[in-house]
């Protein structure tokens, strides 16, 4: 058996992880054993629905008692503290969206995995969906030209800002351009924020990429939305997020531990991060046009 531990449990996707492998059993031999963050009432929820056996204070805490690990916590800042410990321990993580929100975070979170030889795995549920593969597979879009991804983010979000929802605009942009290598300094956005809306406009593998987050409101939210603009015709598709959004990650990290090896190479996991952090310090650094 391989038993999986929780760090981040307030974040609603550990309940998905939690019902796909100890409800459902979609995943035989991994089985969902311990979490951390202490005996609250949400952890003591998740133990009695879900058939935890352990419940820890400290990330860890874990160590002794699990062979992998899935970091779901909603501040993405939080993350390089709660993984080093364990990647330097041997235990696969899958990271929940987004890595870190910093590319020296992010960095550091790789390097931690690549010194222990340790299997680790972030990436954006909307790398799966269906509509992302039909906008890659457009033929008769031709050569791309322009790339626009809307969505839900809030820049003053208690969770690190654009980094809770935005990393899902900047992942599904990646995915779509074939995962191109993004380098510190090579992305030069121009951020405009007029209210609730704000605007990245930036150029990535010779294409115009234009992310715009749209901070929710009371009772609303824009859904996410991708058009691809080619030399010979537009294709335009809703990225849907269905009740199982969780499970292609979760098949990926099982197969990345059966493989023994990270599925994404270093430069696929840095990348969002470098580019969203570039849009990030623009728009505190006033190139924010409103």
């Amino acid at each position: 058996m391989t038993r999986i531990g929780f760090v981040g449990t307030e974040n609603s996707h550990t309940d998905h992880f939690v019902r796909f492998l100890n409800t459902e059993r979609r995943h035989p031999g991994y089985d969902a054993v311990a979490l951390a963050g202490g005996l609250n009432e949400r952890n003591q929820q998740l133990r009695d629905n879900g058939g935890i056996e352990h419940v820890v204070d400290r990330p860890e805490d874990l160590i002794p008692l699990v062979d992998a690990a899935i970091i779901s916590t909603r501040d993405g800042a939080r993350h390089r503290e709660q993984a080093e410990p364990l990647l330097a321990a041997g235990i696969p993580l899958l990271v929940d969206k987004p890595l870190a929100t910093t590319v020296d975070d992010a960095r550091a979170i790789v390097d931690a995995a690549e010194k222990t030889s340790t299997v680790v795995l972030s990436c954006s549920a909307l790398r799966f969906v269906p509509q992302v593969a039909e906008l890659i597979d457009a033929a008769d879009r031709g050569q791309l030209r322009q790339l626009n991804i809307v969505g839900p983010a809030d820049p003053s979000s208690e969770y690190s800002g654009l980094f809770f929802y935005g990393i899902h605009h900047v992942e599904a942009a990646l995915e779509i351009l074939g995962n191109p290598v993004v380098d510190p300094g090579s992305v030069t956005p121009t951020v405009t924020r007029n209210d609730d809306t704000t605007i990245a406009h930036v150029r990535i593998a010779d294409v115009d990429v234009i992310l715009t987050f749209v901070t929710p409101g009371d009772g609303h939210r824009v859904p996410f939305h991708a058009t691809a603009t080619g030399t010979s015709g537009v294709v335009a598709r809703e990225l849907v997020l269905d009740a199982d959004y969780n499970a292609p990650a979760l098949d990926r990290f099982v197969a990345a531990i059966e493989a023994g090896s990270s599925p994404a190479g270093r430069e696929e996991l840095l990348s969002p991060v470098v580019v969203l952090a570039a849009i990030v310090e623009a728009l505190e650094d006033g190139t924010d046009a409103s």
